[in-house]
């Protein structure tokens, strides 16, 4: 079962069918489906396949790498010293193949460059020495470690410096995605049922294929994160420690992230995890960020230097919520049903699996061609300014001059604005105007599951979005 990245299949297709040399990139957090994409494009035609060990030294590396070219068919009496040797036995390999196309995929790189290993200089000369002046190799690595892939190989400086031919950064499905998932495994799940799984674990393909048929879906996560074997009972501890060599420094910086909805400034950060100011953490948060868990992100009108970061992972989010101090109930979560606690965590949930799908929301809106940008904005009470003190999450600035201010609101039924959600929206576009002098017109817009309950209040509201059209 496969469902979706049609775009990145059509990428891979096209390079095996043309006559020039491919060196592609492909990199995504892990469990994002990387490996099972490049199988799927390629099926069983690879001349040679290798994935890196995710603990092991030089010589156990190139031990793994030695098996894998003797699975390939190559058989060599030479003793691999180093990676220039290994790299020159996968040369002889090409030589000897008697393939249209050479298809070569190195998994999980980055596990492969051990300390003072001089990986990249082997696969440096490997390319530029040989593979490029051939029009029948596709060479393809792929790494979980995002920030190793981008620096390493992306963003290269040395030999390998824009040689790359396509990259791939694979990101996790949508709701609609998800929604293919389930139907074409036969399981019968509402989208609101699809939408409160999407909030524990995101649209991390691999998640998604431990839901159980017959079970409900708070039965499915007891069994998926509470139950004594449940499969994904470690998995917090294991993401981190498979993308990040040391990664206790980065769940610092996470765990303080999670304390706080609307993100941190790097200064905030620093006080709150007693990490030192340095181009360390500079390049920790651009690694925390191209994996995908946090965003960088700038308030509307706010100058960019007061850049704040904020946890997006859906999983994390949940773990920080629900996993940290490990219940000992198996049925934890059916018993959380209707609990504030888990009303408060949903209503969270939802505003994150919004910003998530702003392009469905564009959709909805009319706008998908508009150049627009995505902001939160927020301001401190101020009497003398005129301001009540505003917190909002997204903001959609159009070029077309209007900003719909988005309040995303999770609710089981038709959501009903009060007077206290009138009179919360009027301060928050008081605050907008007062506070950023913006001349753009202004419309206040609700994102709800089953939209809203027509009152006096309602027909202020200029935009109402479904829960169904984030499934756009």
């Amino acid at each position: 079962m496969f469902i979706g990245r049609d775009n990145e299949i059509k990428v891979l297709k096209k390079a095996k069918e043309d006559n020039r040399p491919h060196f592609i990139a492909v990199y995504g957090r892990r469990r994002i489906g990387k490996t099972s994409l490049i199988r799927k494009a390629y099926g069983e035609d690879f001349l040679f396949q290798h994935a890196g060990l995710s603990k092991g030294g030089l010589t156990k590396q190139l031990s793994a790498f030695t098996s894998s070219l003797e699975k390939a068919g190559y058989i060599s009496n030479r003793k691999t010293k180093n990676w220039m040797d290994a790299f020159d036995e996968l040369r002889n390999l090409v030589l000897k193949s008697e393939k249209d196309k050479k298809i070569i995929f190195l998994d999980e790189l980055s596990w492969m460059d051990t300390p003072r290993c001089d990986l990249l200089v082997a696969l440096e000369y490997f390319w530029n020495s040989f593979a490029s002046a051939r029009n029948d190799i596709i060479l393809i690595v792929a790494a979980s470690a995002t920030s190793w892939i981008l620096s390493k190989i992306i963003h290269n400086k040395g030999g390998l410096y824009n040689r790359l031919t396509e990259e791939i950064n694979l990101t996790g499905f949508t709701l609609k995605e998800c929604e293919e998932f389930t139907n074409e495994k036969g399981l019968v799940l509402t989208r609101n049922q699809i939408l409160q799984f999407y909030m524990v674990f995101g649209g991390v393909p691999y998640y998604w294929e431990f839901i159980e048929k017959g079970l409900s879906l708070n039965q499915n996560i007891d069994n998926i994160l509470f139950s004594s074997n449940a499969p994904l009972r470690n998995e917090f501890t294991y993401i981190f420690s498979s993308i990040f060599r040391k990664p206790e420094i980065y769940l610092r910086i996470i765990k303080a992230l999670g304390t706080k909805k609307v993100g941190m400034t790097r200064d905030e950060i620093i006080e709150k995890t007693s990490i030192d100011n340095s181009g360390a953490l500079t390049k920790q948060l651009e690694e925390l960020e191209s994996c995908g868990f946090i965003r960088k992100y700038y308030a509307f009108g706010k100058k960019t230097k007061n850049a704040l970061y904020q946890l997006i992972d859906n999983y994390t989010l949940f773990y920080y919520s629900f996993l940290e101090k490990y219940p000992t109930d198996e049925n934890f979560w059916t018993n959380q049903i209707n609990t504030p606690r888990l009303n408060n965590w949903m209503g969270l949930a939802f505003e994150r699996v919004c910003l998530e799908h702003v392009k469905q929301i564009k959709m909805k809106l009319g706008i998908s061609g508009v150049y627009t940008e995505v902001n939160s904005w927020y301001c401190k009470k101020d009497d003398e300014k005129g301001l009540f003190g505003s917190q909002i999450d997204l903001l959609i600035v159009r070029k077309d001059q209007v900003i719909n201010l988005c309040e995303m609101k999770y609710s089981d039924t038709e959501y009903t604005i009060k007077k206290e959600t009138d009179e919360s929206i009027r301060k928050k576009i008081s605050d907008l105007r007062n506070g950023t002098k913006t001349k753009f017109a202004i419309f206040p817009t609700i994102i709800t599951t089953y939209g809203l309950v027509e009152n006096s209040y309602s027909l202020n509201i200029q935009s109402v979005i479904t829960l169904d059209d984030l499934f756009l």
